[in-house]
């Protein structure tokens, strides 16, 4: 019997908990991330090498409409309904004619900004990799050491 109790407690505080949105929920964006600058050099009558070159590859291209590319993204913020923000990309023989639909312009910028607030940028010299130091050399060295004494 106490066993029970014990466990209907348990459920009844992780109800209480989870109804007063104690649990985190992280913000989530997943999708095509594009850049209003990216999207301002959209021109009507770039190829479809050159669209993919500067855009990258759409999230959504389907075999029954080749001339229709797709970029879809979407953000789920805590406490807020989902955001669905699609770009539509139309080609005609291969070039590009028309540009529909929206993006998240101004969430990429907020997202550099929070990602700058939690300190997430790692400062690593390219050519030296993560090691910022050269290896200690022994100087002196023992006797039998041929590298610091080649008569031996």
């Amino acid at each position: 019997m106490q066993k029970l109790i014990t466990l209907l407690v348990f459920a009844l505080l992780a109800a209480s908990v989870s109804g007063c949105h104690m649990v985190y929920t992280p913000d989530v964006q997943q999708g095509n991330l594009l850049e209003k600058a990216t999207v301002d050099q959209l021109k009507p009558g770039m190829t479809k090498r050159q669209t993919l070159l500067l855009m990258g590859t759409p999230s959504v291209s389907t075999p029954f409409e080749q001339n229709r590319w797709d970029y879809v993204s979407s953000m789920s913020r805590r406490g807020s309904p989902l955001k669905v923000r699609t770009l539509t990309l139309t080609f005609n023989n291969d070039t590009l004619v028309r540009t529909d639909g929206d993006f998240f312009a101004l969430d990429a910028e907020e997202l550099v900004r929070d990602s700058k607030k939690y300190h997430s940028s790692y400062p690593v010299d390219g050519a030296k990799g993560d090691k910022s130091e050269e290896p200690e050399v022994k100087k002196g060295g023992d006797q039998n050491d041929t590298t610091t004494n080649p008569e031996h």
